[in-house]
């Protein structure tokens, strides 16, 4: 889910050759986090942040395969979505974006 979540904020949001997206790019995050919710929250009761994880967890004392609440999130947003959306869209291609002198 946080792949999801990380890998769209790239999409729309940081990708330099996108250039100005304005009012899609906050709805297209709002919607990935709107279907991680339905999907993922419901039936496993998973979480995009490991702090979610850690509340129910600590009042229960329940850390049952807590490290993959911690680990999934980690890996699979912080570094996955952003190595896979550099290397194959950006391209390493790092040009400056656009000023507009006034």
């Amino acid at each position: 889910m946080t792949f999801g979540l990380v890998y769209t904020v790239y999409a729309v949001a940081v990708d330099p050759k996108k250039g100005d997206l304005g009012i899609i790019a906050p709805i297209a995050i709002g919607f990935i986090v709107g279907a991680n919710i339905l999907a993922g929250g419901a039936f496993t009761g998973a979480s995009m942040n490991p702090a979610v994880s850690f509340g129910p967890a600590l009042v229960s004392w329940d850390w049952t395969n807590h490290w993959v609440y911690w680990a999934g999130p980690l890996v699979g947003g912080g570094q996955l979505a952003g190595i896979i959306y550099e290397l194959i869209f950006i391209g390493g291609s790092h040009e400056p974006l656009p000023t507009t002198d006034y």
